[in-house]
């Protein structure tokens, strides 16, 4: 089974991101995350709609952009507009998710809702047929490089299980200390994307880093 690999721009050199997007082209990556924190909702600064838009001149590769924001629905549109071609928003912070879930796919987006490490999965029981994605957060959200929280592994094998339960289509993925020692076990749990910064943009070779990745998580599959 093929294993989505969504490499965060997040981790490269924000001086040489044209670089890095062709590295990640080159290297064989299926998706560019983008992490839009506001400094809000998470205690970090990053990019907004104007960068989404020069991300997308610069490379061919889907923009899988995750809004680590609040009232991200005030956002929707732009990061559209911007080229993100799937748009992750926090259950903590949308009041109205069915409604935010709703604006994303009216524009033609794929829909993602994603869980801090200490929010229940049950909170998803309602949307999980409207969704495309389920982004469980294995680290705090709001800074690179950290270490994944093993707890992780239980909560998306009990997403999975709620997908399957539901007879959704929604696939996991998994954001937060990923490498090649534990990628093969976040598959084995349900997991169908990996996110990776630091495992890849702080690897010696990217791009042997990213080939040695997708084979640990794609032997767990």
């Amino acid at each position: 089974m093929k294993i989505e690999i969504a490499p965060s721009i997040l981790s490269a050199d924000f001086a040489r991101l044209a670089d890095a997007l062709a590295l990640l082209e080159s290297a064989g990556a299926d998706v560019v995350h983008v992490d839009v924190m506001d400094g809000h909702f998470v205690p970090n600064l990053t990019i907004g709609p104007p960068v989404v838009a020069a991300l997308r001149k610069a490379t061919r590769l889907p923009l899988d952009c995750h809004l680590m924001i609040e009232d991200a629905e005030r956002w929707i549109g732009d990061y559209a507009r911007a080229g993100a071609a799937r748009l992750t928003v926090h259950v903590e912070a949308c009041p109205h998710l069915h409604r935010t879930v709703q604006q994303i796919k009216g524009l033609g987006l794929e829909a993602g809702v994603s869980l801090n490490p200490a929010t229940p999965p049950e909170t998803l029981s309602e949307i999980l047929p409207l969704i495309d994605w389920v982004l469980v957060m294995s680290v705090e959200p709001g800074f690179p490089a950290q270490s994944f929280i093993p707890g992780a592994l239980g909560k998306v094998a009990r997403v999975a299980a709620m997908i399957a339960a539901a007879g959704a289509s929604a696939r996991i993925q998994v954001d937060g200390g990923i490498g090649t020692a534990n990628a093969a076990a976040v598959v084995r749990a349900g997991a169908r994307s990996l996110v990776a910064g630091n495992a890849i943009f702080g690897a010696p070779d990217p791009r042997a880093a990213l080939a040695a990745l997708r084979a640990a998580a794609e032997s767990g599959s």
